[in-house]
This record gives structure tokens, C-alpha cells and sequence, in this order.
């Protein structure tokens, strides 16, 4: 990881720490949460979001008030936006994308929840999701939430991560096995 990522990933730490922690007293977590959603749904749909409150050379000033404005427009929660209002400031939006990050992990941890992140060669049906769900939630013990991305190169299978945990069904995987294997023999 780079230095720069590093600090990031601090910086947005301690936001997400302090927003976490308030929201959780007020018994406003479900508002962070949504308001999370909310704002990577936005920064993925507007790059010229991201793009702002990336950029060294828009002032504090315009930061401030683009993002106060976004905020209202979305409807954000008085604390999410008091927090905006906070980072545009001290001129720390540009971790935004970090910070939704890590207030969606500290969120789930809250609620008993884990991702998997699911990568497969054609889109899961509803009844191999709830299946597929199933079967994690019994080994982990905890609800899972699935992110499912569509990868053809695959060719067929899955491949699953869950937490620090990889398991690889995808054909393209059993292809390079056994192409390695075969190098070995001869």
C-alpha cells in the first residue's frame, strides 16, 4: 500500500470512528447507514463529484459549498452533513470513498453482518443466491451479505472471498492447475 493510501485510510479512520460513535449514541445508525449508501451510490454516478473533492485546485470554499448542497439535496442526516461540513473544512473530502468504506464495515460488524464479495461467469439467480447465502451464513455463523460481480472469463463456478478466505470453483482456475501440472510432468 502506498504512503498516500495509508494516510487516507488514517484519516478516514478517525471520521468514520468519531461519525460511528455518535451516530451509535443517538441511536442513529440506521440513518449512517443509509446515508453511507447514499453517498458511494453518488460518487460512483457522478464523477465530477469525485472528481471535486479529489481536486487540490477547487478552493475550500467551493468544496464547502458544492457538498453542503449535495448533502441537502440528498437529504443527508444533520450529523452526516455536520461532518461533511467538518471535512470540507479542514480540506479532508478527498476521503470520502474511504470513509463510506469503513463506516459500511463498522456497521456491519455492529449488526453481526459480513460481505462476501462473489465473482461468477454469468449472473446468480435469486434461488443460487439464497443458496449460496445459506451455505456461507451456516459456516460463518453470521448473516452474509453478498456483492456479486459477472466475470465470463471464468467460463464456469465461482469464485468467493470472505474476509481473508478465497475459495476458487471457476474453470478458468482448474484450467491453470492442470496446465501447471502438466508442466511439471514433461
Amino acid at each position: 500500500m502506498s504512503e498516500t493510501a495509508s494516510i487516507s485510510l488514517s484519516i478516514a479512520g478517525r471520521y468514520a470512528q468519531a461519525l460511528f460513535e455518535l451516530a451509535k449514541e443517538t441511536g442513529a445508525l440506521k440513518a449512517l447507514e443509509a446515508d453511507a449508501t447514499a453517498l458511494a451510490e453518488v460518487l460512483t454516478e457522478s464523477p465530477e463529484l469525485a472528481a471535486m473533492i479529489a481536486s487540490p485546485v477547487v478552493g475550500k470554499g467551493e468544496q464547502s459549498a458544492a457538498m453542503a448542497a449535495v448533502a441537502a439535496k440528498m437529504g443527508l442526516a444533520t450529523l452526516t452533513q455536520n461532518t461533511l461540513a467538518l471535512m470540507a473544512q479542514k480540506r479532508r473530502l478527498f476521503v470520502i470513498p474511504q470513509l463510506v468504506q469503513d463506516l459500511k464495515a463498522r456497521i456491519a460488524v455492529e449488526k453481526g453482518e459480513v460481505t462476501a464479495e462473489v465473482t461468477s461467469a454469468k449472473a446468480l439467480t435469486a434461488t443460487q443466491r439464497k443458496a449460496l447465502v445459506a451455505s456461507l451464513k451456516a459456516n460463518v455463523g453470521k448473516d452474509v451479505i453478498l456483492n456479486a460481480t459477472v466475470d465470463e472469463s471464468l467460463i464456469g463456478g465461482l469464485i468467493v472471498k470472505l474476509g481473508s478466505t478465497m475459495i476458487d470453483t471457476s474453470v478458468k482456475a482448474k484450467l491453470a492447475a492442470l496446465q501447471n501440472a502438466m508442466k511439471e510432468v514433461g
